[in-house]
């Protein structure tokens, strides 16, 4: 118990929030660079993972590759990626910036796939007559797929982001050891100087930003839930055809089995 009092008493010490204290301090500034790397990872694996998730899950092609790569992907061992990277890309760019690049290369790696894997189940999931009402209303399938499946789907697709950002800022504590900043350092720092109550804090400090960054997006999903979503009563999402004009789907629960299409 003293272990961690002692650790939430160093938390708590207003030198460690003092700008120009010794490194990895103060604290505030390892906080926003460990957010940095977390934000700038999980918008490109979503850039290019969320595309392709969308084309395998309406098209329905690719769905053994999804499976395979999502698989193969999450067994990678994190501390060998980062090493091979830092060893290949220190050969190509200066010294000081190969931690960051290799760091950013290899999270943006172990993101892809659990973004990946959100936005195909997310689409797949969709109820089919709801898309099939879609497509006869006069929808393309590029209109099917923006304004029925996405929104039908946002929670898993937000999940699948969710999981990622878990993963970045679990792995970004890690890439300490090839000299990336963040709250790894923190820990780092404390291995170093046998500093226990450091190594707690900065384990605490790790396990706090992971909570409060995971209760947000859990809030978001259930935000998109509730607009996206209903079991309980029927959903009316109205469409607009160049051709047909205004058109009123209306999607009837999953008990019912079937839906109407009202042209006005």
């Amino acid at each position: 118990m003293q272990f961690f009092l002692d650790a939430f008493r160093w938390l708590l010490d207003p030198a460690n929030y003092v700008a120009g204290s010794q490194s990895p301090l103060p604290i505030q500034d390892r906080i926003g660079e460990h957010l940095f790397y977390t934000v700038v990872s999980v918008m490109i694996a979503a850039v290019i993972a969320l595309p392709l998730g969308f084309y395998i899950g309406h098209t329905g092609r690719g769905r053994q590759f999804v499976i395979g790569f999502t698989g193969a992907m999450r067994a990678l061992p994190t501390l060998g990626l980062l090493m091979a990277l830092f060893v290949i890309v220190g050969a190509t760019v200066p010294f000081t910036q190969a931690a960051f690049v290799a760091s950013i290369i290899a999270l943006v790696i172990l993101a892809v796939p659990s973004i990946l894997a959100g936005a195909y189940a997310g689409i797949e999931s969709v109820d089919k007559n709801t898309v099939d009402a879609g497509r006869a209303s006069g929808m393309t399938e590029l209109q099917v797929l923006i304004r029925v499946e996405i929104p039908l789907s946002l929670p898993l697709i937000i999940g699948g982001i969710r999981a990622s950002a878990m993963q970045v800022i679990a792995t970004a504590v890690i890439a300490s050891y090839i000299s990336l900043g963040g709250l790894g350092t923190i820990i780092s720092s404390g291995i170093g100087l046998n500093d226990n109550e450091r190594i707690l804090g900065g384990a605490i400090l790790v396990t706090v930003l992971a909570l409060v960054i995971d209760w947000i997006f859990a809030l978001v999903q259930r935000l998109t839930r509730r607009r996206g979503s209903s079991d309980t009563r029927r959903q009316k999402t109205h469409v607009r055809d160049r051709s047909l004009g205004p058109v009123t789907v209306a999607a009837t629960t999953a008990d019912e089995g079937e839906n109407n299409v009202r042209s006005k």
